[in-house]
């Protein structure tokens, strides 16, 4: 399945479940990946993340006392933020649409719903790896750029490309 060597990779999970943990543990060795760190909620991981170099994190959305989206908050917004880039894979229960938006807007890069498969951790960690989105900074927002293709069909004002240093439109931050 590896076609894509990520062995060198420094994979950080933040997973309040043990069970999902080991899961996690095993397809990522079976990946060829060795240097991991894990943490039981989000406070652990932001630890581990503000004393390690880490290239992606995988999280889960509910965690106590600090969960998924509010670690994803930090590192993206938190004036402390060790890495704002870092690629973050959150592998969750959730897959209503209004959670699915919300872990979008938060900046997540990629969403798996639990339960996962090998194939397809390895797609969303290649993807973060192959074709990373530029990011994206405004107001409310930084992040992957949300859209991940061009709609032929839109016929608005693309904001991003041709608006003026006066307007409201995101900024591009490559």
């Amino acid at each position: 399945m590896a076609e894509l060597d990520i062995s060198r990779v420094r994979f950080l999970i933040a997973e309040d479940n043990p069970f999902m943990r080991s899961i996690l543990r095993m397809l990522l060795g079976a990946f060829g990946v060795h240097d991991y760190a894990e943490a039981k909620d989000g406070a652990a991981a932001w630890d581990l993340l503000t004393s390690n170099d880490f290239d992606i994190i995988l999280l889960d959305w509910e965690m106590e006392p600090v969960n998924g989206i509010e670690l994803a908050k930090r590192v993206r917004k938190g004036a402390d933020s060790p890495n704002r880039f870092i690629p973050m894979i959150m592998i969750t229960g959730h897959s209503e649409k209004l959670r699915i938006t919300e872990a979008r807007d938060t900046g997540i890069s990629e969403i798996l719903i639990k339960p996962i498969s090998a194939t397809q951790l390895y797609q969303r960690i290649k993807s973060v790896i192959e074709r990373p989105r530029q990011y994206v900074e405004s107001k409310d927002y930084f992040g992957p750029d949300r859209r991940r293709r061009q709609d032929p069909n839109f016929s608005g004002p693309e904001r991003r490309g041709d608006a003026g240093p006066e307007s409201k439109a995101d900024l591009v931050i490559e």
